[in-house]
């Protein structure tokens, strides 16, 4: 261990080294802006846009050879994504503003919330052929409406007739291997096409637990009637055999069972795949440009899986069929007002029907040896739980962004939502047929959200600047269902918060340096929190009221051209001001406890040199803090740090690098199963690639 731990640190000194050694001695002043279109749809200067909005850069995400949703967001303030989590190691469970809740953000792709009007769909997530990726803090509650709360998270690929032309392959430990392609293809008269493919394998140190992934992307666009038309065709497969959680026994994760056990029965398996393709049409108009989207898209889980209980005795297990359809539909106009003012006007729709059955059985593994485990398709059935939802997110909104000079910009909308919602559950007794229910409820709401913004451009000099920046926001979002193997009828109560901001964004330095403060509070009604009952089964309930409130900084410093360091930090404190938590059983008021697995502290600091030729690296380190893994705090685990490096060397268009991530092979529980009750996933393991990339 020690030899192998001494491996890793030479592989991060030595990529330090190369990073210190080459650095040139001079940089060039930019004065580039960086554009975003999450918190206004249309494209504006991130320094214009009144929230903490990054912007992450396609070329150096492929730089510091990102594949996963933890590893691109590693050096954005305040954000914390571990890997995994209940929908298998292909997932990731992203926290803004100390809110470690898995539905609480919104997640989009190329403008079309990728998970609908249910949960962000992350093991779909295919991040092949990215041109950028935003990220904004807080809600969106105009243009995305009754969706997101603490943050939007989108991933811009390159549109049709673009890509970023690089072929990669590579090998990794425990099995695994990484390929993917991006092209474009020829025209077809007027009509631009382009093409992205990706496939992995994912092994772990657990030697049971792997995913397999397979992705395309078909993007096209042409002229049509006066107007541009554009449509994609995707597909996301995925296949693999998810790790155990481990339970918690008093205030720890027990020591009982060894690191890497997986309980799941031989049979086990987490497979889905998923559908989908987006048309959209754009025209100008006497009342400005029209702009419609409209999405489809269909996705099938197979998940058969076990839990171990806490008594560390008894395992639950599952054989789960899941069919989801969510569709998308915007049509928005995009009116020049005169005087610097723009209003973006118009209505969309989220459409999702889901459906679940689960035959749920048990058995008694063999707790230190891992064996004793059958397949779940010959234990007994103690019940079938079957839940279909319907949902309808329709909202009319306007939103208008004015430059009333060339210091203040003015950004504020209004929303109407109006959200309707049919759950029918049925719950199957195997043993007691007199114990079987059905249940069925509806929910409307129609309700106001809103937002204000506005930024004030203080000081400027050259390429430098200070822009003071103040937000209000208001939202609300449908309680999640999360459709897990349990009998769970009741529809909850809507979530909602108010949010303000306030902070100071520029540049430095003749524009080599971007830097961002933002201070936050929000006030949180109703979260869904995920406990249990006196038998010990997973239940979600509301909690009555949670304050989040905190400082985030961040900042990018382009040392040279080929030169790039950032820094983030951030303090928060998200705790309950109001809940009395049912857990097992009993009532326990929680109120002025932390939430679960929210740290006060996060920091990370990231360095890249990407010469276009010779060599290169990038290294990536993070700290997060210590947190609870229980609603009444008695179960604290303490800070954990975690480093990535990538060495390689690059010659005309062909490189070979050696990526590690997680060189410390720190293993702390980061994520709560809302399936397996107490029971938390661990931070995957090591991982080491060797990667050879083409470009043309």
């Amino acid at each position: 261990m020690r030899d192998s731990q001494a491996g890793w640190g030479a592989l991060a000194f030595a990529t330090t080294i190369v990073l210190a050694g080459s650095l040139p001695a001079k940089a060039e002043p930019s004065d580039s802006r960086e554009v975003e279109v999450t918190a206004t749809r249309v494209p504006e200067s991130a320094d214009r846009v009144a929230a903490f909005i990054s912007v992450l850069n396609g070329d150096e995400l492929r730089a510091r050879k990102v594949d996963d949703l933890h590893t691109a967001l590693a050096l954005v303030a305040g954000v914390e994504a571990p890997s995994g989590g209940d929908l298998g190691p292909a997932s990731a469970v992203p926290s803004f503003w100390g809110l470690h809740e898995f539905d609480a953000f919104l997640l989009v792709v190329d403008g079309v919330p990728l998970g609908g009007a249910f949960n962000p769909a992350i093991p779909d997530l295919d991040l092949t052929n990215v041109e950028r990726i935003e990220v904004l803090k807080g809600s969106a509650p105009v243009v995305y409406g009754a969706t997101a709360f603490v943050g939007v998270i989108q991933v811009i690929h390159y549109p049709a007739g673009q890509a970023s032309r690089e072929v990669t392959a590579g090998y990794g430990a425990n099995g695994s291997w990484r390929a993917s392609m991006s092209l474009v293809l020829p025209n077809v008269g007027a009509l631009k096409q382009s093409l992205s493919v990706s496939g992995r394998r994912d092994g772990f140190s657990d030697p049971r637990a792997h995913a397999r992934k397979v992705q395309f992307l078909y993007r096209a666009a042409g002229p049509v009637a006066g107007g541009m038309l554009r449509f994609d065709l995707g597909a996301d497969i995925t296949r693999g055999v998810p790790p155990s959680p481990v339970p918690r026994i008093g205030d720890a994760l027990t020591t009982l069972t060894p690191l890497d056990a997986n309980y799941n029965p031989t049979d086990a398996r987490l497979n889905g795949t998923r559908y989908h393709g987006v048309i959209g049409y754009s025209h100008p108009t006497p009342l400005g440009v029209w702009d419609t989207t409209a999405s489809l898209a269909y996705s099938h889980t197979d998940d058969v899986r076990g839990f171990l209980r806490t008594d560390l005795v008894n395992a639950d297990s599952q054989i789960q069929g899941r069919n989801i359809d969510d569709d998308y539909l915007d049509s928005h106009i995009t009116s020049n007002l005169g005087g610097g003012a723009n209003l973006s006007w118009g209505l969309d729709l989220l459409y999702g029907r889901g459906s679940q059955a689960s035959q749920n059985g048990g058995y008694n593994p063999d707790l230190v040896g891992g064996g004793n485990l059958p397949r779940a398709a010959s234990l007994h059935v103690d019940e079938i739980n079957t839940v279909y939802d319907r949902r309808l997110f329709v909202g009319e909104y306007a939103q208008l962004d004015w430059k009333i000079d060339a210091r203040w910009d003015l950004n504020a909308g209004l929303r109407l939502n109006e959200t309707v919602e049919h759950k029918r559950s049925t719950h199957i007794d195997g043993f007691d047929a007199t114990a079987n229910t059905f249940a069925a409820q509806s929910r409307r709401v129609t309700r106001l959200s809103g937002m204000a913004g506005v930024t004030y451009q203080a000081w400027t000099r050259g390429a430098d600047e200070a822009v003071l920046f103040a937000d209000y926001r208001d939202t609300f979002k449908p309680a999640a269902i999360d459709f897990g193997p349990d009998n769970t009828p009741d529809i909850l109560k809507p979530e909602t918060a108010r949010s303000y901001e306030v902070g100071l964004k520029g540049r430095l330095g003749g524009g080599r340096v971007d830097y961002q403060l933002g201070l936050f509070a929000m006030d949180f009604k109703n979260l869904v929190v995920a406990t249990t009952n006196a038998n010990g089964d997973h239940i979600l309930q509301n909690a009555g009221a949670d304050r989040l409130r905190g400082v985030e900084a961040e900042g990018r410093w382009q040392i040279a051209p080929s030169v790039s360091v950032t820094v983030a930090g951030s303090w928060h404190d998200a705790h309950f001001t109001h809940y009395v938590a049912a857990v097992g059983g009993e009532n326990i008021d929680v109120s002025g406890r932390q939430l679960t697995l929210s740290p006060h502290a996060l920091a990370s600091i990231g360095v890249i040199y990407a010469p276009p030729q010779g060599f290169f690296g990038s290294a990536t380190f993070s700290y997060i803090g210590p947190r609870f893994l229980d609603l009444a705090n008695t179960a604290r685990v303490g800070a954990y740090a975690t480093a990535d490096a990538g060495v390689g060397y690059r010659r005309d268009r062909y490189s070979l690098s050696v990526n590690a991530a997680n060189l410390g092979d720190q293993r702390p529980p980061v994520t709560a199963s809302e399936f397996g009750a107490q029971s938390f996933y661990r931070l995957a393991g090591r991982k080491l690639f060797v990667d050879v990339t083409a470009r043309f």
